[in-house]
């Protein structure tokens, strides 16, 4: 093995040492399913979907707690739909300890069903740190976003840094999924510049059907150009075939420099699949010596 053969190695150790994963609600069976092939302490974001209650996902953040993970159930801003919603989730969270991690987003819908426009709005609040959070995630779009402008995104992005820092809160970064390494490198870079320092987990799609993920990214505007699917290695003209993300992951190592890249991780978009996610990362781990 050469110099730079070892250094990538290196920086692949590095980035998958602390991985995170991502469920739904309803996904505790497959949770249960996949646990002997997730490293206990790995952090598993569970999503707040609207076809889903309060009781669904407070049993999925004590179900993650239980099996030896580190729960992060999210927090739709658009879908909550009083304040007193979001303190009810909140207390019952703190309730079963799951309450330390959380995820803040914005949400689906168009317009707000309560008082909380956005991910800011639920920091702002001053309740996440009153309810004992410690840590709270948002989110990043390297390649934009389909109805938001990149001036709002780069103005909030700012501005949700500088409220976790008022209110004495642990923040990262999570990024959508994409199949191209170049403008998720390119965009950790801005966010360095920028002054902000909260540590990026870049978002990557656990192994799946094409078909399945070109709708996905469809949906959340990311590009698949026949230029992009190649370098990913999917097939356009093959939509029944599966494809894993081994060649961005190598691409990720070979582009990551710390000193301008800063704290970066990975966080697995799963779409239901935990344990061919978390089966693909172990392999991909002992093909390669991690």
């Amino acid at each position: 093995m050469t110099t730079l053969d070892t250094a990538a190695a290196a920086v692949r150790t590095a980035l998958l040492e602390d991985f995170s994963l991502e469920m739904t609600g309803k996904d505790v069976t497959k949770l249960e399913e996949a646990r002997d092939t997730i490293p206990q302490g790995t952090r598993i974001n569970v999503t707040f979907l609207g076809n889903e209650d309060l009781p669904t996902r407070l049993a999925a953040a004590r179900a993650v707690k239980r099996l030896g993970f580190v729960p992060v159930p999210h927090f739709s801003a658009r879908r909550l739909g009083s304040r007193a919603d979001f303190e009810a989730f909140l207390t019952g969270l703190r309730a079963d300890g799951s309450c330390h991690n959380v995820f803040a987003v914005g949400g689906d819908p168009a317009g707000p069903e309560g008082p909380y426009e956005d991910s800011l709005s639920l920091i702002e609040s001053g309740l996440l740190r009153e309810y004992g959070v410690r840590h709270v995630g948002v989110s990043g779009y390297p390649e934009g976003h389909p109805i938001i402008s990149d001036d709002v995104l780069w103005s909030v992005l700012r501005d949700k840094s500088a409220a976790l820092a008022e209110q004495g809160l642990d923040g990262g970064i999570i990024t959508q999924f994409g199949f191209d390494v170049d403008p998720v490198l390119a965009w950790i870079e801005q966010v360095r510049d920028a002054g902000i320092t909260l540590p990026v987990r870049v978002g990557v799609p656990g192994p799946a059907g094409v078909r399945r993920l070109l709708g996905y990214a469809a949906r959340f505007g990311v590009g698949t150009s026949t230029a992009i699917a190649r370098k990913y290695g999917l097939s356009l003209t093959n939509l029944m075939g599966t494809a894993g993300p081994d060649r961005f992951l190598h691409a990720l190592a070979d582009g990551y420099d710390p000193v301008r890249h800063g704290d970066v991780k990975i966080h697995f978009y799963t779409f239901g699949g935990l344990r061919a996610t978390s089966e693909w990362i172990a392999r991909f781990r002992a093909d390669h010596h991690l």
